[in-house]
């Protein structure tokens, strides 16, 4: 359907104009996964690191991951943030969800995440790297230079930021 979101893949945008897509994930997915993640500020700067595993391997990212059940989204974000980086934050408020996916040579579906990606405070813990976090660091949201960067985390930083300084995240 014309102007839907699955008409093509997005491209991922490294910053620089390179286009770089995501592997094909094999078996196409039974339906979207729900995921979690949170822009944590610390003295004006966002916590970002590099993913592990695709769809966005190598990538710079907000830390987040799935869901699980019985958690709320703010929990999962919450979890998925100490498990990764080792930090621990609290929720500010909702930023933007995300949807993230892509297809094979054929156009079928090879994976879908709708990510709700939330703004947080530091409250404590230096960022590490681990198995899911392969870099980390505290960058300027507004600046982000020729870094590879999933698709849409320039915009959702510049939301964040904003939603972060003038004190009304919703």
């Amino acid at each position: 359907m014309a102007g839907s979101t699955f008409e093509r893949e997005p491209p991922m945008n490294a910053g620089d104009g390179q286009v770089i897509r995501f592997p094909a994930a094999g078996k196409a997915p039974a339906r979207p996964v729900l995921a979690a993640s949170v822009a944590v500020f610390r003295d004006g700067k966002v916590l970002l690191a590099t993913r592990t595993k695709p769809p966005a391997d190598q990538l710079w990212s907000l830390p987040g991951g799935k869901v699980e059940a019985g958690e709320t989204l703010e929990e999962a974000a919450l979890r998925e943030l100490a498990e990764e980086v080792g930090v621990t934050a609290r929720i500010l408020g909702f930023n933007r969800h995300v949807e993230i996916f892509g297809r094979d040579a054929k156009g079928a579906v090879t994976h879908h995440f709708v990510v709700a990606s939330f703004i947080g405070e530091w409250l404590a813990g230096e960022p590490r790297s681990g198995p899911e976090a392969g870099a980390v660091m505290w960058a300027d949201p507004l600046r982000l230079g020729g870094l590879a960067t999933t698709r849409e985390l320039g915009e959702v930083l510049r939301r964040a930021s904003s939603l972060y300084r003038d004190g009304s995240p919703a």
